[in-house]
């Protein structure tokens, strides 16, 4: 059983705060951010579960703030953390945007939620669509500032990343403008690479994500690769072939025609959701390739040269990209360079946490970027110097790309004669660093 859900701001302000059974006072909130900042009296974050004085404390970290949940009970970890993940999407769903000023704007509407959500400490549903039926006050929308110059838009088939934030009720009014909706393919790739940039180990955990705001509720058709084959080895070397080792789908899904013509029917229910989540394990394209070399020019200096390698196709860019790697204890200092010319690059070093980090804005397709790291010691460099440097760990965002090639073949709408006949589709495909690492 559930005691209290609160939300604190990034200064420990309440903005929102729900007692479900009376069993707690209000210093909870004052007790969990004083020990969230300074764990065990040390300058440390707390565990995302931790128990103070036979109090649980669980919460999860969103955009700067603090989702809460406190229970004197011994509940699962896993269902706390799944509940407060659900309930950060169904606040999003119906504020539209996720930030401190959209929840201060809608504090009925939060409060309504977190009352139809849970009742006496007791989970009821976390679904925007059944609560919809439920809810009766309308978002104040808060929309990001405009800068006073903006570009004109030149290509009409393309749409802003931030038209997803629009709250779901606005699909059944005359507030949220045209029909439409939004399909996102999401890849995470995790690879390992050895110290010569051969591949260890790679995967790929894909989501197929959809926000509907299409009115009269139609089936809709998604259909994907005519040349996919489930099963790790099923597709045996063929040319053209997308291998998934495993797939699930969302409990809206209708599979009749996905085995022999790849199609997904679906009616869509309100708010963000999963369609489908796939994994891949089988070899493919690497986005991005780590070269580390190493030069000892004395016993108490070590250079260490990192060269990343876009392989991604030449009109694709890697942006966001930033590269760390810790260096010895006994560092003293450590100072980076970059090549001759080069713009859009900084790099720093840490001498707290000994961690070097470079960011690169963007990189194109095929392209290389050096950096070169001269590490100073305290005192002389033995043998075992190269396993006191690194991991070399990567971040990077590439869009309009995925490497899996997994497609989206067409998104048919069946009409009811409820909705406009021709709503706009948009399909947006973003590649992602999960856990990108070359061992040194």
């Amino acid at each position: 059983m559930i005691s209290q859900l609160f939300l604190l701001s990034p200064r420990g302000d309440s903005i929102i705060h729900r007692d479900y059974r009376g069993e707690l006072d209000r210093s909870t909130t004052e007790i969990f951010f004083k020990n969230v900042k300074f764990f065990q009296g040390k300058h440390q974050e707390a565990p995302p579960i931790f128990n103070i004085d036979g109090v649980n404390y669980m919460y999860m970290k969103k955009n700067g703030i603090f989702f809460v949940m406190t229970s004197i009970s011994n509940i699962s970890p896993s269902l706390a953390m799944e509940f407060l993940l659900r309930v950060t999407k169904v606040f999003k769903d119906y504020c539209g945007v996720f930030s401190e000023e959209s929840i201060r704007s809608n504090f009925l509407l939060l409060y309504e939620l977190l009352d139809e959500i849970m009742d006496n400490g007791f989970i009821q549903g976390t679904s925007s669509d059944t609560l919809k039926a439920y809810i009766f006050n309308e978002p104040v929308v808060v929309e990001k500032k405009k800068m006073k110059f903006q570009l004109p838009k030149f290509n009409p088939k393309t749409t802003s990343s931030d038209a997803t934030n629009k709250p779901i009720s606005f699909k059944h009014s005359n507030q949220g403008g045209r029909d439409e909706i939004f399909v996102d393919i999401f890849e995470r790739v995790s690879l390992t690479f050895n110290s010569n940039g051969n591949v260890l180990h790679s995967a790929i955990d894909g989501t197929i994500q959809m926000k509907s705001y299409l009115s009269g509720n139609p089936d809709l058709k998604l259909a994907l690769n005519e040349e996919l084959t489930i099963g790790k080895g099923t597709a045996q070397g063929s040319f053209g072939v997308v291998e998934i080792d495993d797939c699930n789908f969302h409990e809206c899904v209708r599979l009749d025609d996905f085995d022999s013509q790849r199609i997904i029917s679906f009616t869509p229910p309100d708010g963000e959701f999963v369609v489908m989540n796939y994994r891949i394990t089988n070899d493919f394209r690497v986005p991005f390739r780590i070269f580390p070399f190493f030069e000892l020019s004395s016993p108490y200096k070590v250079e260490l040269i990192v060269k990343i390698r876009a392989d991604i196709p030449e009109n694709n860019s890697g942006t966001n990209i930033v590269v760390q790697f810790p260096v010895p204890k006994s560092t003293s200092s450590a100072s980076s360079t970059t090549g001759i010319g080069v713009t859009g690059q900084t790099t720093e070093y840490d001498s707290k946490k000994q961690l070097v980090t470079w960011k690169i804005k963007k990189m194109g397709g095929g392209t290389e970027q050096t950096l070169r790291t001269k590490i100073v010691l305290t005192k002389p460099h033995t043998s075992n110097v190269r396993k006191e440097i690194g991991p070399v760990s990567l971040q990077f965002e590439v869009p309009l790309y995925n490497p899996s090639n997994l497609q989206v073949r067409y998104l048919r709408i069946m009409s009811n004669g409820m909705g406009t006949t021709n709503p706009y589709r948009w399909v947006r495909y973003v590649t992602k660093s999960q856990a990108y690492v070359c061992r040194l």
